[in-house]
C-alpha cells in the first residue's frame, strides 16, 4: 500500500488521501490482476504452455467482454493480434458427400 500512497500523492490528485481509499484501490488492483492472470493461465493451458507470455494476456483480455471494454484501447507489447479469418475465405459447407437418390 505504500507504493499506492506514494503514487497518489505524487500524482497531485488531491492534497490528502484517506487510508480507506488506499485500501480500496489496493483491493481493486489485486482483483483485476487475479482476473487477468486466471484468464491468461487458461489461455496458456489451451495452447499447451506452462508459462504465461504477453500473447496469452492479449488473448485473455480480448476474449473477455468486460476486460475488453476496460482495456480496449490498451496496446499489449508482444501481444500479437487476434486471429480472424473472413467468412468469404472459409471453405463452403457442403451437404453429404453422396447425392441423395430419388426413388420412384
Amino acid at each position: 500500500m505504500g507504493h499506492i500512497a506514494r503514487f497518489l500523492k505524487d500524482g497531485k490528485y488531491a492534497e490528502r488521501v484517506g487510508v480507506g481509499a488506499l485500501v480500496y484501490l489496493a483491493v481493486v488492483l489485486e482483483y483485476l490482476a487475479a482476473e487477468v492472470l486466471e484468464l491468461a493461465g487458461n489461455a496458456a493451458r489451451d495452447n499447451k504452455k506452462t508459462k504465461i507470455v504477453p500473447r496469452h494476456i492479449q488473448l485473455a483480455v480480448r476474449n473477455d467482454e468486460e476486460l475488453r471494454k476496460l482495456l480496449g484501447d490498451v496496446t499489449i507489447a508482444n501481444g500479437g493480434v487476434m486471429p480472424n479469418i473472413h467468412n468469404l475465405l472459409l471453405p463452403k459447407k457442403t451437404g453429404s458427400s453422396k447425392p441423395a437418390a430419388d426413388e420412384d
